[in-house]
């Protein structure tokens, strides 16, 4: 039997992309112990309204942090180095995350959704590509080797809904089965103890 972590986020959460590659890290050494595990993607939107076209990210963090906008920016990517990734924001597009959603559905579908979600992190935080792009997906989909399709559209705005009703308010969000919810970029440690606890109750 598997234990399931669903995981709510947003790609352009830097916090998200920290915390999903805690669980990978956790998920890597729960698995190489025997066990069983399954993510379950959560679509949220930081910016529903936010545009196909998108803009610098940097400017939308001006907006939001003023002149602190660039050694924020600083201390981010150092952090991201600490973690092992790359983070490139001085030209990175912050458009609208609902088809990347939905391209995250469609390959979880075809057991690649873990892959999907890391390559669309990595496109936007490091390779600064706009993730509303419908050719941009497509690439990143065959990249991947998921089958490209237009469906789950209906789906994805209901699961959208369907996690604002449940009073998320902030990404990310890890829910294992049979304990309380946890939020915010968890340490790898406290996710792998997650896993081992929902482990030992099936």
């Amino acid at each position: 039997m598997s234990a399931i972590v669903t995981f709510v986020f947003d790609i352009p959460c830097v916090w998200s992309y920290f915390g999903f590659t805690r669980l990978q890290r956790a998920l890597a050494r729960f698995r190489a112990e025997g066990g069983r595990a399954d993510v379950a993607f959560r679509p949220f939107q930081l910016d529903p309204n936010a545009s196909v076209e998108g803009e610098l990210k940097i400017d939308v963090l001006r907006r939001a942090f003023g002149d602190e906008a660039e050694s924020a920016v600083a201390g981010i990517t150092a952090m991201a180095a600490e973690e092992g990734l790359r983070f490139r924001h001085d030209k990175a597009i912050y458009s609208n995350t609902f088809e990347a959603h939905r391209l995250i559905a469609v390959a979880a579908r075809q057991g690649l959704g873990e892959e999907m979600v890391e390559r669309l992190f990595r496109a936007h935080h490091a390779d600064e590509l706009n993730i509303a792009d419908v050719d941009t997906l497509k690439a990143l989909a065959e990249e991947i080797g998921v089958h490209w399709s237009d469906e789950g559209a209906e789906e994805t705005r209901a699961e959208l809904g369907g996690v604002r009703r449940s009073g998320v308010r902030g990404v990310p969000v890890f829910r294992f089965a049979g304990l309380p919810a946890l939020s915010g970029a968890q340490s790898e440690q406290v996710l792998l103890a997650a896993l081992t606890s929902v482990d030992q109750r099936s």
